[in-house]
């Protein structure tokens, strides 16, 4: 089965076997070389593991970008209490899917990943929570599991090592608000899914109040390839800062939307008009959001020098995210489009915080009413004011991510909302 849209300029580590559903076969997997790494590992020892990844300058690709070696190095090195590694597979950001096929075609290399993490925090229980929308995937992923199991991958005494390490496979309830590391911790204890305050950090209390550590799918896919080649072998591809290569997931007005694995600090119109095959209908490029909703979004002349890393898309004026590239071509309505991503997480908002929970909704009916011709120029204002108050002043940064597409769109499109206001006004819309 071929996999649709492979460019040549690709960097394949992650998705080589991207459409080879052959793939999904502990047998396959091992006779490709799967879960070696995790035998080099168990030889290597823990400390070993977490120096080589820190080496690799591996980032979480959950959204953050947080070195992943340094978090689990935070990890007590003498326990005392369980530790548990939980692989973060709630992925619910709009624009994003790139977890969902590396759990469907390759899962066995995410379990590897969260075998050696595991083994390098000193865990002996990992959980995967899957997104509770993922039925196919997770059914795929539960049944690798479970060949793992039976040919002595997972559980006690693996492969004669003398460690013992379980996982769960734990399916969500299709909450938004789970994919944030707490949320998620809360609702695999079986609570509201709602964030927690912090500190303390999950380091030192975290699922089931005991240390843990929260990792992305990708971010634990790319872990056997760094323990198999070393940290400087991963370091051949992106940059100083931001090393290694990154999924990008595409979508939008292109002609070839889809998943590619390029070495991060790609250039982002490299990526429209090369991997992606150029805007769809030869239309032009309005306006491009680099790293799912919840970002700043860029127009067309900020996306001309914008490079893809964690550095080179926060100086184009964004964030690069878990690196959702949503492309919107010249006929796209931005009032509309910023609109349907408010609506989202004012839906998604757990409530707990009172700016998120009053504020998304808030927010929401200004925008509707400014699309049905029934808004002012004072509406604009109040927006930018709302935001700031609603930025920084939540548990979790759902509420940062209401106000960054809506202050984006007022500042670079703000003639769109002027328009949609001034039409209400001479039709005199009440």
């Amino acid at each position: 089965m071929a996999y649709p849209y492979v460019s040549d300029r690709e960097v394949r580590v992650l998705s080589k076997y991207f459409g080879d559903p052959m793939q999904r076969r502990v047998d396959t997997y091992v006779e490709r070389g799967g879960y070696q790494a995790l035998k080099k590992a168990f030889e290597m020892g823990q400390d070993a593991v977490i120096d080589e990844v820190k080496a690799s300058g591996l980032r979480g690709r959950g959204g953050a970008g947080f070195p992943a070696g340094l978090k689990w190095s935070f990890m007590p090195k003498q326990p005392t209490k369980p530790h548990y590694l939980l692989c973060n597979a709630d992925e619910s950001e709009p624009g994003t899917f790139k977890d969902r096929e590396l759990l469907r075609w390759d899962p066995h290399q995410v379990i590897e990943g969260v075998l050696i993490a595991s083994y390098a925090i000193r865990a002996k229980q990992a959980y995967i929570y899957c997104r509770g929308e993922f039925f196919e995937t997770t059914q795929i992923l539960a049944k690798a599991l479970e060949d793992a199991y039976e040919k002595g991958y997972v559980g006690k005494d693996i492969m004669g090592s003398g460690n013992d390490i379980d996982i769960t496979v734990h399916v969500g309830g299709g909450a938004y608000i789970c994919g944030e590391e707490t949320g998620l911790m809360n609702s695999l204890e079986g609570r509201r899914g709602q964030p927690r305050v912090k500190p303390p950090f999950p380091a030192a209390v975290g699922a089931f109040g005991m240390p843990s550590t929260v990792n992305n799918v990708e971010t634990l896919s790319a872990v056997p390839h760094i323990v198999t080649h070393g940290g400087q072998w991963y370091r051949q591809w992106g940059t100083e800062k931001s090393p290694g290569t990154k999924l990008f997931c595409v979508s939008g007005h292109v002609n070839k939307p889809g998943n590619y694995e390029l070495p991060l600090g790609f250039p982002l119109m490299d990526l429209i008009n090369d991997v992606c095959g150029g805007m769809k209908d030869g239309k032009a490029l309005k306006a491009v959001i680099p790293g799912g909703s919840s970002v700043p979004i860029l127009d067309a002349q900020e996306c001309a020098d914008c490079n893809l890393d964690y550095e080179g898309v926060q100086t184009a004026g964004s964030m690069l995210g878990c690196a959702s590239v949503i492309v919107m071509d010249e006929d796209t309505d931005i009032v509309k489009q910023v609109r349907r991503m408010v609506q989202f997480y004012a839906h998604e908002s757990c409530g707990q915080c009172t700016p998120c929970r009053e504020g998304s909704a808030w927010m929401l009916q200004i925008l509707k009413r400014i699309e049905e011709g029934r808004g002012t120029e004072e509406d604009l204002q109040t927006m930018l004011d709302m935001s700031r108050q609603m930025t920084g002043t939540t548990i979790c940064v759902l509420s940062d991510s209401v106000g960054a597409p809506v202050v984006s769109s007022i500042n670079k499109f703000k003639d769109e909302y002027l328009a949609l206001i001034r039409r209400g006004e001479r039709v005199g819309v009440a």
